[in-house]
């Protein structure tokens, strides 16, 4: 999958016109506050899903005007394609001449793996932002598992709601055998899911950040998670509901659920030692990187084509080691690297360099 050309007009503060890109490293330099992140973010929206940094659709509309245009041509599927994005307070969308009913339509046509320094949270952050992270890149492969999400959510708020009305009376704990048993089905099988896709993530994002840390460090995954049974979702099933019941008398008391997929967790480490507390920050960097673009490779494996990689904001707090795996070792990637540092980009032998002032593009082979 490749980014050919990108067109945009009135799109947040980058000056109209196009912009085209190499098929290998494209380094978006400039300093902040100039549109580096504007450009991926427009690149991005083509893949169909929402802004990664959360923007409204009048957000991405330059100041005074009412709507913004973008035109992308990209290779995929083993031809040349054409996609168009008209922004007003909708999203209008059109591929290869065909309008779509939403922007949705891209999606699986144009893919892109993103990094920005809101990923750092997968390290930092809570066991949320660890299973949003599996649930996010599983649902990329499988279709129906999204559905299993809501299905899951929707039980688990019927049970605490029943759960907090009924704390503290008698003779209720026997009523949450309905809910006990709809929690367990679809809790294990998500559990048995990303725990799949744990075990297929491991080897590959040992590869990338062994690549990344020029085999200076070492990271470890494991998926946490008390009740499963490896294998087996039945008897997975059986282990979360032996697990809901025994500690059915503590929910009561609390008024919500402590045991099933809404806890599991994936536990990172650097060297033998958890990332969140002992990685450096250039470390933990390098475990969020290895993490998406081992994404990026399962995703390749399902879908029969690579999705570019789109790292904002990475190099910092990057050794030069790191940043040379970057720009010059991510061989068959199309990648999209920005940077405010001019001397980082020195060090690139390959692609092109895209500077970007005050929103003008201008693009140095």
């Amino acid at each position: 999958m490749i980014a050919r050309s990108l067109f945009t007009q009135n799109f947040r503060n980058l000056y109209s016109g196009d912009i085209a890109f190499s098929d290998e490293v494209n380094v978006i330099s400039g300093q902040n506050g100039q549109g580096k992140t504007n450009l991926l973010e427009a690149l991005c929206l083509f893949t169909g899903v929402r802004s990664f940094r959360g923007a409204k659709n009048f957000e991405l509309i330059a100041k005074g005007e009412k709507f913004a245009r973008m035109e992308l041509q990209f290779f995929a599927d083993k031809r040349e394609q054409n996609a168009k994005l008209l922004i007003t307070d909708k999203k209008q969308a059109t591929l290869n001449g065909v309008k779509q009913a939403a922007a949705t339509g891209f999606i699986g046509r144009f893919c892109a793996v993103v990094f920005s320094p809101d990923n750092m949270s997968l390290v930092k952050g809570g066991s949320n932002e660890r299973r949003r992270f599996l649930d996010a890149a599983i649902s990329q492969q499988f279709p129906t598992y999204p559905r299993l999400l809501v299905e899951y959510n929707r039980i688990l708020a019927q049970r605490n709601a029943f759960l907090k009305k009924s704390a503290g009376k008698a003779n209720f704990d026997s009523m949450l055998d309905i809910w006990d048993e709809n929690l367990a089905q679809t809790g294990a099988r998500i559990s048995c899911k990303r725990a799949e896709y744990v075990a297929r993530l491991v080897g590959k994002t040992q590869e990338i950040f062994d690549g990344i840390s020029s085999g200076r460090d070492s990271i470890g995954l494991r998926y946490s998670c008390s009740y499963l049974i490896p294998e087996s979702v039945n008897d997975t099933v059986e282990a979360l509901r032996k697990l809901l019941e025994t500690h059915r008398a503590s929910d009561l008391a609390q008024g919500c659920t402590n045991s099933g997929a809404h806890r599991d967790d994936l536990h990172i480490s650097v060297n033998g030692m958890v990332a969140r507390s002992y990685a450096s920050q250039g470390q933990k960097r390098s475990c969020v990187l290895a993490l998406k673009l081992a994404e990026a490779s399962l995703l390749e494996e399902s879908a029969g084509e690579r999705p570019i990689a789109v790292l904002d904001d990475v190099m910092s707090e990057l050794d030069g080691l790191r940043q040379d795996y970057l720009l010059n070792h991510m061989d068959g990637w199309q990648v999209f690297i920005s940077c405010c540092d001019p001397h980082t980009v020195k060090g690139l032998d390959r692609g092109r360099i895209i500077e970007v002032e005050n929103g003008k593009c201008m693009s140095k082979d």
